[in-house]
């Protein structure tokens, strides 16, 4: 179950209302670095786990603090919008180009919600599911909640960043002090399970399956005849501790492909066709020779 307090997590002021900022917000609520993204990844990847039931446990409680996140957020773009015209006269009359793209507003923060928040990023496009990642490997699903953590702070502090509104630069350092531990929450659980030696995921996977020469080889694909310079991941032991780095030249290993020639129901050109018509005739000639051969009679023999 969910409970909720109607009080929020952390206080969301805004001095000078700015409808151009509350559509940049947008970005944070519905975009792919956004809280809607994070919450839902958390609550799915808790919803599905197995394993230890601490970490199912801790990816509740995380997902359902970010639902408080995105009510802030909702809130403060609320709250920017207080102030903006509902109507376009008095824009046009000052400055046609100012009226014409609105200041920057998104026209659906009148059209479809009255003034309010959208779950929708800052262009109006309709949050995706699809950027939902929720593997049922733990050390997978900790690398995804890294990667959407660190670019969700990026956004977060550029936001910062462009503002100079006191109470929403304030509410914002609470957002990045949150990412800040999430961060590091994710890691955690990444160094429990074994940390860089958790690699290659999923470890249950025997290595001896794979292509030996290849899984720990740099594949350069620089058409030069220079050796590439050395980077961490060209040469000494693999961070997982169970190969040597080194480099390969790439090089065509897998021949021409050949495809059958299509068939007539996928209706290509008549030219395609050709070699289907061939392959046709030779097969109705075998069959007409074998019942020749069978005197009319169909062969048993296949």
């Amino acid at each position: 179950m969910f409970y909720h307090d109607r009080q929020l997590q952390y206080k969301v002021r805004v001095d000078k209302p700015n409808p151009a900022f509350a559509r940049m917000l947008q970005q944070a609520i519905g975009g792919i670095e956004g809280e809607i993204r994070v919450c839902l990844q958390y609550l799915f990847q808790a919803w599905g786990s197995r394993g230890p039931e601490k970490y199912r446990n801790m990816l509740l409680e995380t997902g359902t603090e970010k639902i408080s996140h995105i009510e802030m957020l909702a809130t403060a773009v609320a709250l920017n919008l207080e102030g903006a015209p509902t109507s376009m006269q008095e824009e046009f009359a000052n400055d046609k180009v100012v009226g014409a793209i609105m200041g920057g507003m998104d026209p659906r923060h009148i059209l479809s919600s009255g003034m309010a928040a959208l779950a929708a990023d800052s262009n109006g496009v309709p949050f995706n599911g699809s950027w939902v990642v929720g593997s049922g490997n733990i050390v997978a699903d900790m690398y995804a909640n890294v990667a959407a953590e660190t670019t969700g702070r990026v956004l977060a502090t550029r936001l910062w960043h462009m503002t100079d509104d006191p109470g929403m630069k304030d509410f914002l350092s609470f957002l990045i002090a949150r990412d800040t531990m999430h961060q590091n929450q994710w890691m955690a659980v990444i160094e429990e399970n074994g940390g860089l030696r958790a690699m290659p995921v999923p470890n249950s996977f025997p290595q001896s399956e794979e292509v030996q020469g290849f899984n720990y080889a740099f594949v350069s694909t620089y058409i030069g005849s220079e050796t590439t310079e050395g980077g961490r991941w060209t040469q000494g032991t693999s961070l997982d501790g169970q190969g040597e780095f080194h480099v390969e030249k790439a090089a065509p290993l897998g021949g021409i492909p050949k495809l059958a020639p299509p068939v007539p129901g996928a209706f290509a050109q008549k030219e395609q066709m050709t070699a289907v018509d061939s392959l046709i005739g030779t097969a109705a000639a075998k069959i007409e020779g074998t019942l020749s051969g069978s005197g009319g009679k169909p062969s048993t023999e296949s």
